[in-house]
């Protein structure tokens, strides 16, 4: 139940940069392949692996599906008993050991959120392998592994913004200007990108932002000048910064009686949430949304289908484009701000 995948093309997301920094995870298994956004070729399936075959183009997902289970059978959740999203996951479910070692000594290298992508051939479990159409672009398909399913996802189906909300984006990095891509797409009709990476206007405005706030620039808080902007808060927030205070801004820019907030940022551990229960009781309401609440094996396709006909406009998440050689570059693009995807390609830049 195992499936190797010949890794084409990889990115660098914030929750790599986290994991490298040793910011993000409770569990620090080193050393360790990371990555989790890419797609690739089948090279080779295990037994029992009916649905691939080598040559399928692919997509590997961090949050798997095994079909099987009664989380997957249900409709009320997009996680799966053994192959979910797990940070502290370091190794094979079939037997708990690695797939990666080292020349010298034959040491273990240890995986990362089911995937490890950042090598030319990757090992997964078959319910973490996600089959595309063949005529969709390799190239642009990497990154429904995490930014664009996560952040169109947790519009159309954690919160299923309405056409003509008004919807508050906190972080206009990847994931945000999925979602703000995501709520364009359902016709929000205002969208308010909150940042204080003043270079964030221009490219939010050409994704669909309609307002751009930074609270930098503000004399009170985010949330009090949003709520004059919009007569009372925004229908929808969503937070894409991992930050806690962020977080709280982003709950009390919506609005009482019927405002949600979806929180989409990784944060560190440990941390709690800066909300007294009581403010819940003015009918303000929060959740968290995983891979934008889709199923990967079985929704996916259709996500790589919708994008095909312009759903999302991948091209304009990939500013920049290295040889994998070059992935040290790549990252401190990121740090700096410079990138919302640099990808990676692994060999010639001409394929599909």
């Amino acid at each position: 139940m195992e499936v190797r995948i010949r890794i084409l093309y990889t990115s660098i997301c914030h929750t790599d940069l986290g994991a490298w920094l040793g910011t993000n995870e409770a569990q620090r298994a080193y050393p360790r392949i990371l990555g989790h956004e890419a797609s690739g070729v089948v090279e080779s399936v295990g037994e029992g692996v009916t649905e691939l075959k080598a040559g399928d183009h692919a997509v590997p997902i961090f949050n798997g599906e095994c079909g099987s289970c009664d989380y997957c059978k249900s409709d009320k959740t997009n996680l799966c008993e053994k192959y979910r999203v797990n940070p502290l996951k370091s190794v094979m479910v079939n037997d708990g050991k690695c797939r990666f070692r080292s020349k010298e000594g034959g040491k273990p290298i240890f995986h990362f959120l089911n995937t490890s992508t950042f090598s030319e051939y990757t090992v997964l479990d078959s319910a973490c392998v996600v089959k595309i159409d063949p005529t969709a672009p390799l190239r642009q398909m990497a990154l429904l592994s995490c930014c664009i399913a996560t952040g169109v996802g947790a519009v159309c189906n954690t919160a299923k913004v309405q056409p003509g909300s008004t919807v508050a984006v906190f972080g206009l990095g990847a994931v945000g200007l999925a979602v703000v891509e995501g709520a364009r797409s359902r016709g929000a009709s205002k969208i308010i990108g909150v940042d204080v990476n003043p270079d964030k206007l221009t490219k939010g405005q050409t994704m669909g932002v309609t307002h751009f706030v930074n609270p930098k620039e503000l004399e009170k808080p985010v949330h009090e000048v949003i709520r004059e902007m919009t007569g009372g808060g925004v229908e929808y927030s969503f937070e894409c910064a991992g930050n806690l205070d962020v977080v709280r801004e982003a709950f009390l820019s919506t609005h009482d009686g019927w405002g949600l907030t979806v929180v989409l940022g990784v944060h560190a551990t440990p941390a709690m949430l800066p909300l007294h229960p009581m403010e819940l009781f003015d009918g303000r309401r929060i959740v968290g949304s995983v891979f934008g609440d889709f199923k990967g094996k079985s929704q996916l396709p259709r996500l790589a289908q919708d994008c095909m006909r312009g759903v999302a406009r991948l091209d304009e998440f990939i500013t920049h484009q290295l040889p994998f050689e070059k992935i040290n570059e790549a990252f401190q693009l990121l740090v700096r701000g410079k990138s919302l995807r640099c990808l990676l390609h692994l060999s010639s830049p001409q394929l599909n």
